[in-house]
């Protein structure tokens, strides 16, 4: 059994749907929980403390730990609140599931800068004010593993959803840069993109006929999606810097892969004509590689260049994080 006995877990977003699943299961398998949740609508309006308070219930009820929160992730004292809360009670941050978001429909002509910003406010913002504080606190422990909910709405795209798919994609980007910077202290970052029914779907949809009836809605229970994320956020998670979907009980790995392409003559100036021509060779996605960093594309390339990428052959470094 992947046990998490004496590590903490936050779960953001954890009062409702999904997010709730992944705290109850942490739970059963020992960890103590921060079961974060606003309380809000699915569009972001009001607060409720009882929707954390709830799901805190259960799980002391079930012998476990937990504690509730009811701060937002969308400013920077929100963010540091959760993560102080979680080492006030329980001394420690050992995973967190950036789970916390709304969800609305707008045809992309229609989108407002309101619209726009409170969309990536919560969810890429959010995603950022909420890892800071907890690298911190995890570089200083030497471990930590971070799961960001992203979603095939932005990798794959979705109609109606250009604000929620720029959020979501953006926590890949995100999750990337922590996977770089924390493999020294023993931090390993992934996200997801489930597909599960919950809120967000029966709200979208609507129709309680089609969703009583469909043989999809019932193959997407969104109970399918947990055991991935329980997986990524403990220590059998050896591996970082990746992306997961899990759709119906089908878990596949999602990946940005580089092609080979077409590499001009080093003595040629090229030009869009020149393209034009190759645009074949360019387009071409039969040979390609899955970059684990800027620098993987920059040094193959110059390695098929023949040339040195840094002078001297000088590594790149990162800096130690700030403990301030």
């Amino acid at each position: 059994m992947i046990d998490f006995a004496g590590q903490t877990a936050i779960v953001t977003g954890a009062g409702r749907g999904l997010g709730r699943l992944y705290a109850l299961d942490l739970a059963r398998r020992r960890a103590s929980v921060l079961v974060n949740d606003l309380g809000g609508s699915m569009g972001g309006e009001g607060t409720d403390t009882s929707v954390a308070d709830q799901v805190v219930q259960e799980i002391t009820a079930a012998g476990g730990r937990a504690v509730a929160s009811y701060d937002s992730v969308d400013s920077p004292a929100g963010g540091q609140a959760i993560v102080d809360a979680a080492v006030a009670e329980f001394g420690r941050v050992d995973a967190v599931i950036s789970n916390a978001g709304i969800f609305n429909s707008i045809p992309f002509d229609q989108l407002s800068p309101n619209d726009w910003r409170r969309m990536l406010q919560v969810h890429l913002d959010g995603g950022f004010y909420l890892s800071q504080p907890a690298f911190k606190v995890m570089a200083g422990q030497n471990y930590g593993r971070f799961v960001f909910i992203s979603s095939s709405a932005g990798n794959f795209g979705q109609p109606l959803e250009a604000h929620y798919a720029a959020a979501k994609t953006g926590l890949v980007g995100l999750s990337n840069v922590i996977a770089i910077e924390g493999a020294a202290y023993g931090i390993r970052s992934n996200t997801v993109l489930p597909t599960g029914f919950s809120r967000m779907v029966t709200e979208t949809v609507g129709d309680e006929k089609f969703l009583a009836e469909s043989g999809f809605m019932r193959a997407i229970r969104p109970e399918l999606v947990v055991p991935l994320v329980t997986y990524l956020a403990s220590a059998a998670c050896e591996f970082t810097h990746r992306n997961y979907s899990a759709c119906a009980g089908r878990y596949a790995r999602v990946f940005v892969g580089l092609a080979e392409g077409w590499l001009a003559d080093p003595a040629d100036d090229p030009s869009a004509e020149d393209i034009r021509a190759n645009i074949d060779q360019v387009s071409d996605t039969e040979r390609f590689t899955v970059p684990e960093s800027i620098v993987d594309e920059v040094l193959e390339v110059c390695g098929r260049l023949g040339i040195s990428a840094m002078p001297g052959g000088a590594e790149v470094a990162f800096p130690a994080p700030s403990t301030a």
